[in-house]
């Protein structure tokens, strides 16, 4: 929880960061003939201010065009009631699973492609936290709105996944508790739900989707692991002769399909390990892995193995990382189906990433 304290005088803080990308991608044939491309990632802007108990978080990016641009990342006004209970009213992060982030690497885990880690939705937020238990319960009008058409339907141009197409997320109600113990080794056991509307542009009837998932973390001098699993639902109410089975999702320019019912499953750890190399100052070393199990038989499921290391070097940070995916739309597929039908015959594909950022 941030730390900010009422005072008489505005304050405000500005920080960002830019970073630049290295890949060399096992599918890309020309890419691997020229021992594969470096270039611009993203450049953003963080503007914290606060004037008594009422403060504001935002954060834009902005990305090539190629990856939808510019847009917000997340956006509030806050308002905190004492040490413990504060409300965040606007584009603020779904309190579901574990946060703020289900992963160590740059590419994060499999929970994030199909909106469920980082996510961040127009809407109302109640957080608690004391030392033995955090809760959170909120109500989220929307995902983010960039258009304000009767019929038109979510843009693409975002940070984090959301329903796109002809179906939209509506009125979804989240909660989330989260049971700390232990002394040596810290634990936070939790639990979080969610349910909402699937609002139907063409037959203008709305369908349900739904969460569930159980998560723990401990950390231990320098270690730190992170377990989870969630059961997602989604009920489109599809125009007749379409199917119900896949929905479209969209973030960063462009949409693709995912499977309407799944169960996914992620581990992920990490060792820090401090050293004194040069400017380096601290290594990293991580594991995260996704398996999404499709409900439909039919349907191939999916895999994701991100290995990796996060280089600290005073406000340089550099994460080097091996990615391999099996039908998985950034990993080496066909990006349209990879994540809803799947093709059986599809192999392993990986990536080898250097994301390096100045963080301002």
């Amino acid at each position: 929880m941030n730390s900010i304290y009422a005072q008489e005088k505005p304050e405000i803080k500005i920080g960002g960061a830019l970073r630049f990308n290295y890949n060399l991608s096992s599918w890309k044939e020309g890419q691997k003939e020229r021992g594969g491309d470096f270039g611009y990632d993203m450049f953003r802007v963080n503007f914290n201010a606060s004037w008594k108990d009422i403060y504001l978080d935002a954060e834009y990016r902005l990305y090539s065009e190629a990856f939808g641009g510019g847009f917000l990342k997340q956006g509030w006004v806050g308002y905190r009631f004492n040490e413990k209970d504060e409300i965040q009213v606007g584009l603020n992060q779904v309190p579901f699973g574990i946060q703020q982030y289900n992963s160590h690497n740059w590419f994060f885990n499999l929970t994030y492609y199909f909106g469920l880690e980082d996510d961040h939705d127009m809407g109302v937020k109640f957080r608690h936290e004391d030392e033995t238990f955090e809760y959170d319960l909120a109500f989220y009008k929307n995902a983010e709105e960039l258009q304000f058409g009767g019929d038109t339907e979510s843009s693409p141009n975002r940070y984090s996944y959301d329903v796109v197409g002809r179906n939209k997320e509506v009125n979804q109600v989240n909660g989330k508790l989260i049971y700390k113990f232990g002394d040596s080794i810290k634990n936070r056991l939790g639990t979080s739900a969610q349910y909402g509307g699937l609002y139907n542009l063409d037959t203008k009837k709305t369908g349900s989707h739904s969460g569930l998932a159980i998560h723990y973390e401990f950390d231990y001098k320098n270690w730190n692991l992170k377990a989870q699993a969630m059961k997602i639902s989604n009920n489109p109410e599809n125009l007749p002769g379409e199917s119900d089975d896949i929905l479209q999702m969209g973030a960063y320019g462009v949409p693709y399909e995912v499977a309407a019912d799944y169960n996914i499953y992620t581990l992920a750890f990490s060792k820090s390990i401090p050293v004194k190399l040069g400017p380096i100052s601290n290594l990293q070393f991580y594991n995260d892995f996704g398996y999404m199990d499709k409900e439909i038989e039919r349907f191939e499921d999916s895999f994701m193995n991100v290995t990796g290391i996060l280089v600290s070097a005073g406000h340089v940070y550099t994460y080097i990382d091996y990615a391999a995916g099996y039908n998985h739309s950034w990993l080496g597929g066909n990006f349209v189906d990879d994540f809803s039908t799947g093709n059986p015959d599809a192999k392993w594909e990986a990536r080898f990433n250097i994301n390096i950022g100045y963080y301002f």
